[in-house]
């Protein structure tokens, strides 16, 4: 037996089948019209080879071009704009020239056209005149309007204009869905969709209704597109069904989540966070029945914060402040059971990332506890030493309010974690995902003594505890994953940022300070026994080596030039250690921590210039014992320079002015390393061996006698540019030939310079332009001559090393 369905929804079957059949035949009328259009095209005549037309036919190149629109376009742009003529034609009539005629006048022209209009499609979709009828009614539809419009203004002129506009769209709505579904017509469906939309809302504005009764108003709308995008067939109807769904319940949903989260009394936040139960109802359904997984999913994650919301507004009006986000918490977890319930699976994964989002929120509540505290303890910079704090909350916010309610952010932290503990155990993400949990346990734990306010000595006992227990667990990790793991190297870089905040939280004591920078540089350096831990630990302990260097100085009153001297012990450390690790991953980091320290050294020396030397040439030494390795010949080139430089300081601290004192000593050494490299390699070029040792005096002692009013510095210099010269000749090297022979030639033009002048000056004008002639027709007479000497000097020059 076949079970045929009740009268009434057979009808409703039978009209969405019709309507598939008349969208399906517009398509195909459609694609008819194309397709005669290119047999048309095909069938035209072409045009002879090489004319410029065909006899009789179109001109050369007519049959190739193809129409830019089809003849459906043609007459969808025609009738569209024929309807929105037509209503703005009536629109001006209405509101323009309707003064002019008497009412009976207005009724017969204005109803004479609705219903004319009204009639019109009937007669069109006879004939399959669809396209036509379609505009023709959207005239309709917008003359009804009108007819609201002139009803109000003839017959209703005292009547509350909300409220008749509520009135008119029930009433249109009405009427343009009957008229839809009696002629099977697209776009008045849509259209009264749309208005249905405005009736309820507007009749409570009309009423007087309060925030309550419209949002709850704005709901119940909200439910009612929702059900008709779930039911509806047409796509039209479909799309704006679910645009005024999501848009009225988007604001309902705001304003009970408003109302209920600043209702003053236990009362109000319930009958708000009832009408959030609501949309979480409607949310849920309509992931129950939407066939879309990712629509349902997210339909699931809405409806699970909107039950979070509801509850933690009442409680927040229940309980003190502090609590509201550990309770938002609690219900957040109570969404999990979904996961053991019969729910369809994508409601199930909605509600969970409620939950998630939930979590998230509270951990971004935290945020500004959790960065008080770690950023907080770098005020203690600025007044080291000024004597330790009552609570660990006053040393971190010093004259800076501490964020409100902040007694239950270790518990928020704390929950979190744990439940990325619990919840990453059958996850092919857990690496990721302890490591998160490790992070948020870290900060559950920094931020502890600041929200109980504990005593300073307490909080930097929890600090130190925490940095043992972070290197405990990196060490443990690895022992466990056979190598390097993200957990141990999270572990090892929370260590380090522990320590950093534990030592700046530790200078508003100072035996605090001593104490807490040992401990740090035993423990870091401790560790840095372990091989793959080094990078990381060795040079923590050198950073903290050299504050404690610095507080050691401070506390036995040096100043800060002779405090250097022991920060120097680092780089002397970091380079020995260095050397015993070459070849390690360890090596640069620790390397680059020395030379930090060193450069540290060398900005508290600066004001002292006789101490200033004294660290240069020791950073040179230790520069110079780098260099020694085979890998680090490099750093002699640092060596090179600090070592003159502790040289030219100590010269001017001494006052001598004489570049000579600066440049000599850099000279000699110079020239001997540059006669050992070519005595190991004779490839070496003079240039590259005494070039620089030879420039580093010889051009500034030009320049210093260029300015001499003196005749001793002209002639030593010349005496030395001389022998500089012929040991260059003899030894046939290119660099000292060349240097030297251009250093002679300039100071004996600068010595023959003023006779030159008084020479110039004692001839007549004519005579320079007249020497100057000569000697161009001499040079011109023997060009080629002095080309073949310039080859064979040239030649010459290249000969030598």
């Amino acid at each position: 037996m076949t079970n045929l369905p009740p009268p009434a929804e057979e009808l409703r079957i039978l009209d969405a089948e019709l309507r598939q059949l008349d969208l399906r035949r517009a398509v195909l009328l459609r694609r008819r019209a194309w397709l005669v259009h290119t047999l048309r095209a095909a069938a035209a005549p072409q045009p002879a080879q090489g004319t410029g037309a065909a006899p009789g036919g179109p001109p050369a190149g007519a049959a190739a071009r193809r129409p830019e629109t089809t003849a459906p376009g043609v007459q969808n742009v025609l009738l569209v704009l024929g309807g929105v003529l037509l209503t703005i034609a009536a629109i001006a009539f209405t509101l323009v020239s309707w003064g002019h005629l008497g009412i009976a006048g207005r009724s017969l022209v204005l109803g004479a056209l609705t219903v004319g209009a009204l009639g019109a499609p009937v007669t069109l979709l006879r004939r399959g005149l669809r396209a036509t009828a379609e505009a023709v009614s959207g005239l309709a539809t917008a003359l009804t309007v009108l007819d609201a419009y002139a009803l109000h203004e003839v017959a209703f002129t005292g009547a509350d204009g909300v409220g008749y506009t509520a009135a008119a769209s029930a009433v249109l709505a009405a009427l343009w869905a009957a008229y839809g579904v009696r002629l099977g017509l697209f776009h008045p469906l849509p259209l009264a969709v749309a208005t249905a939309h405005l009736p309820v809302l507007l009749w409570a504005i009309a009423v007087g209704a309060g925030p309550l009764p419209l949002t709850a108003v704005l709901l119940a709308t909200a439910a009612g597109g929702t059900a008709v995008a779930l039911r509806a067939v047409s796509a039209p109807v479909r799309v704006v069904a679910v645009v005024g769904a999501l848009g009225t319940g988007a604001v309902g949903v705001l304003s009970a989540g408003w109302l209920c989260w600043s209702a003053s009394d236990p009362g109000s936040a319930a009958r708000a966070a009832a009408l959030l139960v609501v949309a979480a109802a409607v949310a849920l359904m309509t992931g129950r029945f939407v066939p879309n997984r990712e629509v349902a999913v997210a339909a699931a994650a809405a409806a699970g914060l909107c039950l979070v919301a509801g509850s933690a507004g009442v409680l927040r009006v229940s309980v003190p402040g502090e609590w509201t986000v550990p309770g938002c918490q609690l219900f957040a977890m109570l969404l999990l059971a979904a996961e053991r319930t019969s729910l369809p699976l994508p409601l199930r994964q909605g509600l969970v990332r409620a939950a998630a989002a939930v979590q998230g929120f509270a951990v971004l509540w935290a945020v500004p506890l959790v960065a008080g505290s770690v950023l907080g303890p770098a005020v203690q910079a600025v007044t080291p030493w000024s004597g330790a704090p009552r609570t660990v909350r006053d040393a971190v916010f010093a004259g800076v309010p501490a964020p409100a309610h902040a007694s239950t952010v270790p518990l928020v932290l704390a929950v979190v974690a744990a439940a990325l503990v619990v919840a990453g155990r059958h996850t092919p993400r857990r690496p990721a995902v302890m490591v998160v949990a490790l992070v948020l346990g870290w900060a559950a734990v920094l931020v502890l003594p600041v929200a109980l306010q504990l005593p300073y000595t307490a909080g930097l006992v929890t600090q130190a505890a925490m940095v043992v227990a972070a290197l405990g667990l990196a060490v443990r990790s690895d022992r466990a994953d056979g190598g390097p793991s993200p957990l141990a190297l999270t572990a090892l870089l929370l260590a380090i940022l522990t320590s950093v905040d534990l030592a700046l939280l530790s200078l508003a004591s100072e035996s605090a300070t001593i104490g807490v920078l040992v401990t740090l540089t035993v423990l870091f350096g401790a560790a840095g026994r372990r091989p793959r831990h080094a990078p990381f630990t060795v040079p923590a302990a050198l950073a903290h080596a050299t504050a404690l260097a610095c507080a050691l100085g401070a506390s036995a009153g040096l100043r800060p030039p002779h405090t250097a001297l022991l920060v120097l012990v680092v780089p002397a450390v970091a380079a020995l250690i260095a050397s015993r690790s070459s070849g390690s991953r360890a090596t640069v980091p620790v390397e680059v921590a020395g030379a930090a320290a060193g450069l540290l050294a060398l900005a508290l020396a600066v004001p002292d210039p006789p101490m200033l030397a004294l660290v240069l040439s020791l950073n040179g030494v230790v520069a110079a014992a780098t260099a020694l390795r085979p890998e680090r010949r490099a750093v002699g080139w640092a060596a090179a320079v600090l070592l003159p430089a502790a040289a030219w300081v100590r010269l001017a601290a001494w006052e001598v002015g004489t570049p000579e004192a600066y440049t000599l000593p850099v000279t000699g050494p110079a020239l001997v390393v540059g006669y050992l490299r070519r005595r190991r390699d004779t490839a070496v070029s003079s240039w590259t061996a005494y070039g620089p040792g030879l420039a580093a005096t010889l051009v500034p002692s030009l320049l210093a006698a260029w300015d001499d009013q003196h005749w001793l510095r002209p002639l030593l210099l010349g005496v030395a540019a001389l022998a500089v010269t012929l040991v260059g000749a003899r030894l046939r090297l290119q660099a000292p030939l060349v240097l030297g022979a251009g250093v002679l030639a300039l100071v004996a033009m600068h010595e023959l310079a003023p006779y030159l002048t008084q020479v110039v000056g004692a001839l007549p004008r004519w005579v320079p332009p007249a020497l100057a002639g000569l000697v161009l027709l001499v040079l011109g007479a023997t060009y080629e001559h002095r080309l073949r000497d310039a080859r064979r000097l040239r030649e010459a020059l290249g000969r030598l090393r």
